[in-house]
């Protein structure tokens, strides 16, 4: 019996998650565009978070170093192509610069704020 409510509880939490995604999907579906949200200065975690899935993402270390970026925790976006309210559609490449976090961003990359 037990089980069988562990189950159903689970099923309830992935029908919401389902509606929410049809939801956010909807909302710029007449056009085949939605806005892009503003990354600058936030965790590279929210850009895999709030991106769909199905968008195109190239992230690169900007520092110089030309370092892998493997954990996204630890890495703060500095630059981003498109600019924040660009409309994106599906052949929209989304280009995002990251640093690790707590270091600074190199002087020739010219970001919004910091």
């Amino acid at each position: 019996m037990r089980r069988r409510a562990v189950v159903g509880a689970g099923a309830v939490l992935a029908l919401a998650a389902v509606a929410v995604t049809s939801t956010e999907e909807t909302a710029g579906a007449d056009d085949g565009t939605r806005p892009v949200p503003d990354f600058l200065g936030r965790g590279l975690w929210r850009v895999f978070t709030r991106l769909d899935r199905r968008t195109r993402l190239d992230v690169h270390d900007v520092s110089g170093r030309d370092r892998r970026v493997i954990w996204p925790p630890r890495w703060r976006v500095v630059t981003q192509y498109p600019a924040a309210g660009t409309g994106l559609d599906r052949r929209t490449t989304v280009m995002i610069g990251v640093v690790r976090k707590g270091e600074s961003c190199p002087p020739r990359v010219r970001t919004a704020r910091r």
